[in-house]
Parts: structure tokens; sequence; C-alpha cells
């Protein structure tokens, strides 16, 4: 579950900053039920943007907004389980979030729910789950379900293993810039994986990854530069 981490801050820290008048415009809409107004005012809460920091009452305003259903806030409040912040750590909750907010289709939720699976954390460890979850998400466009999802056929968890499946969805995300997908991607074409053994493209899309501080695309470019 360590791997949900680093995607807090890119959820919560979407949050734009709050003139003092703003922010007082803004916690009465969420005190009149405005369910958006509510996910807003948690994360001015969580970031301490426009008010004092308090992790506590950023939770308590998730949980307004994911009780009205939104599944931003479902995912979010699911994410303040996995950590503890503002709340009593507890996977069982955070899963149970997550799935109400991938049920309506966020994306996110899908993938942190399919990690849950791989994981078993909340809930009973189960591949097929996952690659489901991430299927649905990948589907969606996603980059990180992409990856997760071509993994699941290059290992043969949660799906039968088919190279040329996994190769097709390395390559998606890829394509979006996904460096892991791009490090993966070009060992598929050292391998002979899902395509014949292409060197030249190997070489590529290791660079694209390099690029991106991809410590293993960096040593495997240093590596053909050596062995020319």
């Amino acid at each position: 579950m360590k791997r949900l981490l680093p995607f807090l801050a890119a959820l919560l820290i979407s949050a734009i900053s709050f003139a003092d008048a703003n922010f007082d415009a803004l916690k009465k809409a969420a005190e009149n039920g405005d369910a958006e107004a509510q996910l807003s005012l948690g994360k001015c809460y969580y970031q301490g943007d426009g008010v004092e920091k308090n992790l506590t009452e950023a939770a308590k305003w998730f949980r307004a907004a994911s009780e009205a259903g939104l599944a931003e806030a479902q995912t979010v409040l699911g994410l303040c389980y996995v950590l503890g912040s503002g709340v009593e750590k507890n996977l069982n909750e955070s899963a149970k979030l997550f799935r109400k907010a991938a049920e309506q289709g966020d994306s996110q939720a899908q993938i942190y729910l399919g990690i849950c699976y791989r994981d078993g954390d909340g809930v009973e460890q189960n591949y097929s789950e996952a690659a489901k979850w991430w299927r649905k998400a990948a589907e969606q466009g996603d980059a990180d379900a992409q990856y997760k999802l071509g993994g699941c056929y290059y290992a043969g968890k949660g799906a039968e293993k088919d190279f040329k499946e996994a190769l097709k969805w390395f390559r998606k995300s890829a394509e979006q810039g996904f460096a892991s997908a791009q490090y993966d991607l070009g060992n598929c074409y050292l391998n002979g994986r899902g395509a014949d053994r292409n060197l030249a493209e190997a070489v590529k899309w290791w660079r694209k990854a390099a690029e991106q501080g991809n410590a293993d695309a960096q040593f495997n470019l240093g590596t053909s530069y050596l062995k020319g």
C-alpha cells in the first residue's frame, strides 16, 4: 500500500489558492451542502491554504462530500485512511471508499482498488480483480493503469500470459510518456517479446525513459553505447 502514497499529493494539491474572502464564500457553500465546495474546503484544510492546516477538519469535509456521492472525495478520503491523515488508518475502509468511487468510473480509484487487490490490503488478494479494475482505468486512457495491465499480461498474473497484449498496453502507456512503460517496452524489443527483436527500438524507448530519470533505462542505454 506504500505505492499509493505518491498519488495523494497529486489529488490533494489540486486545490487552488484562495483569498480570505473567497475562502469564506467557499466555506459557506460547503456548509450549505455543496459537495464540490466541501471537497475543495477539505483540500484547503489539508494544505493549509487560506486557513490553518487541520487534517481532522480536512477529513471531515472530504467525508461530507464523499457521503454526497462525489467520487473524487471518496477517493481522497480513501487515501486519508491509507495514510491515517485526519482519521485512524484503516485499509478496509479505504478499499470500501475506492470501490464506491471506482464503480462511478473514477480512474484513480480504479487504480487504487486494483492495488488493494494485488496487495491484499483491505480485501482478499485477487490478481484477477486487480487486472479487472486496471483494465477499466486503462480503457479510459490512464497511462499508469495501462502500464499495470501490461504487466499483468507480461507476468501472467490476473490475466493469461500474452506478450503481444503486454506490448500493446506498454506501448499505449509509453506513448503518453510513462517512463516505466517506456523502459519495459524497450525490454520487450530487446528480448523479442510481443514483437520481433529490434535493438534500435529498444534503445529508442530506453532513451525516452532515461531522459525522464529512469535509472534502469539509463543503465541499459549506457550499456548499449559501450557495446555499440
